[in-house]
């Protein structure tokens, strides 16, 4: 029997953050600086700009070097939660449980150009379709930049992943176990009308940061935290040279086991 939540606008939705400090190729990356604010702040300041968004908390670890993590969110005034660091679905789930999550907004802290406007489109979409859809994300069937990832789900959905997955990848990467289970879950992928999956814009390595620092520099200081998609895109239609700074970064793979 497949999961059902009823729609409606007194929800609870909740977006939680994955935070930590840890990182095997560029460490300390979502407390870098870009334009007199952390790489973290960034992601926030553009996430209080989504209006269908109840509230934002911080999934940390609870490891000493992820303290730091901790003091951010204090100096933010954002909500944290510090769970476990390998098993990050049990991390979501005792965050979302906490809080009293109907829905949970998926985002992870490396994505400092996080668009505003396209996470709250998809937010909607699933509250008008949450009778048909237990899922709906722009990750799979890939149509958005790299970095505007957005994950929407109920809480029924991440509870039953979070009581039935097994596999390490399923505990790691949060919400495989739901994607990989259509029998289970009712999926919807929101795809944008033009396809721009081959642009990268997450934040994983030096070449990453060295990009979206130069995108900040260009538009940040013009339009603050407003800019969203369709003004880097033009962006890159002035400066086609800003594709070639990480154009040979390639993305971690998710194991299958």
């Amino acid at each position: 029997m497949k999961l059902f939540i009823e729609s409606s606008d007194k929800m609870n939705v909740v977006c939680i953050i994955q935070a930590r400090v840890g990182s095997t190729r560029l460490p300390g990356k979502v407390l870098k600086k870009i334009c007199g604010k952390t790489v973290l702040e960034h992601d926030i300041d553009r996430l209080k700009r989504v209006k269908n968004i109840s509230k934002i908390i911080i999934a940390t670890t609870t490891l000493e070097k992820d303290n730091s993590i901790v003091e951010e969110a204090n100096r933010l005034e954002i909500t944290y939660y510090r769970g476990s660091e390998e098993d990050v679905l049990s991390r979501y789930y005792y965050a979302a449980k906490e809080i009293n999550a109907d829905i949970v907004v998926r985002v992870t802290s490396d994505c400092p150009l996080i668009d505003s406007e396209a996470t709250e489109k998809i937010i909607q979409f699933y509250k008008c379709n949450s009778e048909k859809y237990d899922y709906v994300s722009n990750t799979i069937d890939r149509t958005y930049p790299r970095g505007l990832d957005t994950e929407v789900f109920s809480f029924k959905a991440l509870e039953k992943a979070f009581n039935e997955a097994e596999l390490q990848r399923d505990r790691e990467h949060v919400t495989p176990y739901i994607w990989d289970n259509s029998s289970l879950f009712r999926l919807y992928q929101y795809k944008n009308d033009i396809d721009y999956s081959g642009l990268r814009w997450t934040l994983d390595t030096i070449e990453d940061f060295e990009l979206i620092s130069s995108i900040y520099n260009m538009l940040y200081f013009e339009k603050g935290n407003k800019f969203n998609m369709n003004d880097i895109i033009e962006l890159y239609k002035k400066n086609p040279e800003l594709k070639e700074i990480n154009k040979y970064v390639e993305q971690k793979k998710i194991n299958k086991v």
